[in-house]
């Protein structure tokens, strides 16, 4: 067995810092945030055609409210689920919940009915909060789970039947509260959306996403503005777009729907968004479409409001090829790396400290080393352990490290590059193993391969491809399955024996993919 171990950068914050406020826990952020930036916007959203604004203050009142009603209903240390797309109530639902000492538990706002009732029952949920866009899990929860004492609708402006108004109770719990809470505190229960097996429950502290979020100093100044777009369940989300950004004093844009993107984009005018690789890959096809008369930063410009400069990429690989291709347009795309079993980012390239084809530095809350080519880390964002799941606790965290899964190494200057996952390694009947996605990438970087699948089947390597339908038509490719075979007998040319393709699947459809974008592999 190997260790190669890599220490943490623990040097302290440099001059000019976001914010120098100690934080243990989301109740420090908020109170920060309050003092801190006061008046100053906090949220922006939309609704119909009126833009709304809510400040720190609010952000701050208005959860208190939440905290104190949760309190005044007996769910003070309960498991409270929330499901919905996210929206200021959304928000201070959550920070009430957490804040009043109780356990937020985030369902993806996807899932159907019966499988948030299974999440709900998993993770002792004994109140529900949701939006009308779920009004059938309102519906059904009251028969499928015996454990909910409370629903509450966040639209709702009156108490109809058992189902509470979130408003109404905000108005009728006005008022400050605290409560003791402490960093290694249960904070939420985030139920993963993994590629294979069952979704577990990741159980977070406090100081897990607190620390996640005020780690390191990005040099964002207070004021910038920001649009979020990835769901609110996913704890990448949540901790940079929402808690990093009430810390540092952001103006944080809600985005309503994925089909106004553009239109909100021009209307908000972010200069830094989160998204996930799926969606960047997308976003550079529509940019490419506008051709070559017009200046590139032009059409940037054009499609992202006229101030987007920083784009911060996570949940997947990026081809690095693609911090290039957006530079062109004048925009700085910032690679990093997690999960959510650590609150979730491990890594993250800068603008002024980053290298191409790593998924960026440690965080200074951090360290790693590898164990058998797997990368293993430990810091203060790493989980508590999965809940009600002891067998697989113990599989992943070992003497507080985190066993991650990814292969890959970290060199000398504390930058993480990742080569494929553990568990998705192609052993051959020679004993050669085979990284799927060092395939996948490769092959990825042709334009006529949208989405693609490498696995083992019947003792030999087949590829799964789903073609951009699209290209083929415009570069008038009529025998896209010859096409295909030729861009793989070119690649096999290049490879070791044992790492060629001898099987090629061409798919009509796109692959099954998370609620995170990510391609459901069995």
């Amino acid at each position: 067995m190997q260790w190669i171990i890599s220490s943490p950068c623990r040097q302290s914050r440099p001059k000019g810092q976001e914010a120098d406020m100690a934080a243990e826990t989301l109740r420090d952020i908020i109170r920060h945030g309050a003092e801190a930036y006061g008046e100053q916007t906090a949220f922006r959203y939309k609704i119909k055609k009126e833009i709304i604004d809510k400040t720190y203050n609010e952000v701050n009142l208005d959860s208190m409210a939440v905290s104190r009603a949760v309190e005044a209903l007996g769910m003070k240390g309960k498991h409270i689920a929330v499901i919905g797309t996210t929206s200021y109530q959304w928000i201070i639902t959550y920070f009430g919940i957490v804040n009043s000492g109780s356990v937020a538990v985030p369902i993806d706002a996807q899932l159907p009915a019966e499988a948030v009732c299974e999440l709900l029952n998993r993770a002792d949920v004994e109140m529900l909060v949701y939006d009308e866009l779920r009004s059938d899990v309102a519906g059904v929860v009251r028969e499928k789970c015996p454990g909910i004492r409370h629903v509450v609708s966040m639209q709702a402006r009156e108490t109809v039947g058992d189902v509470l108004s979130l408003s109404r109770l905000i108005a009728g719990h006005a008022g400050t509260y605290e409560t003791e809470l402490a960093g290694g505190q249960l904070c939420t229960i985030l139920f993963t959306s993994g590629t294979t097996g069952k979704s577990k429950g990741v159980m977070l502290s406090h100081r897990n996403l607190t620390d996640n979020a005020v780690c390191l100093d990005m040099r964002i100044p207070a004021g910038t503005v920001s649009m979020t777009l990835l769901p609110i369940n996913h704890v990448y989300c949540l901790t940079m777009d929402i808690i990093k950004g009430l810390y540092i004093g952001m103006i944080i844009c809600i985005n309503d729907s994925i089909m106004h993107v553009q239109r909100n984009m021009k209307l908000f005018k972010p200069e830094i968004v989160l998204l996930v690789p799926i969606v960047i890959e997308s976003i550079y096809g529509k940019l490419k479409d506008a051709g070559s008369l017009i200046p590139k930063k032009m059409v940037a410009k054009a499609a992202f409001g006229g101030s987007l400069r920083i784009i911060c990429s996570g949940g997947a690989y990026l081809d690095p090829d693609y911090v290039d291709r957006f530079r062109e347009y004048g925009i700085t795309i910032l690679q990093g790396y997690g999960m959510t079993e650590c609150s979730p980012v491990i890594s993250t390239n800068l603008e002024w400290e980053n290298k191409k084809g790593s998924v960026g530095k440690l965080l200074p809350n951090c360290e790693a080393r590898v164990v058998d080519e797997e990368i293993w880390v430990r810091g203060s964002s790493v989980m508590q352990g999965y809940y009600k799941m002891p067998e697989q606790t113990a599989e992943t965290l070992e003497d507080g490290w985190l066993k991650t899964g990814d292969l890959g190494y970290v060199d000398e200057d504390n930058f993480v590059y990742i080569t494929g996952r553990r568990k998705n390694l192609i052993i051959l009947a020679n004993g050669e193993n085979v990284s799927p996605e060092e395939l996948e990438n490769e092959l990825s970087r042709s334009e006529l391969v949208k989405e693609i699948l490498v696995r083992e089947k019947d003792k030999i390597i087949e590829a799964e491809i789903f073609p951009d339908y699209e290209y083929a038509k415009k570069k008038h490719i009529k025998d896209i399955q010859g096409k295909l075979q030729e861009l793989i007998d070119g690649f096999n040319k290049d490879m070791p024996v044992y790492k060629r393709i001898y099987s090629l699947i061409v798919r009509e459809t796109e692959f099954e993919k998370t609620p995170s974008k990510k391609i459901k592999r069995f």
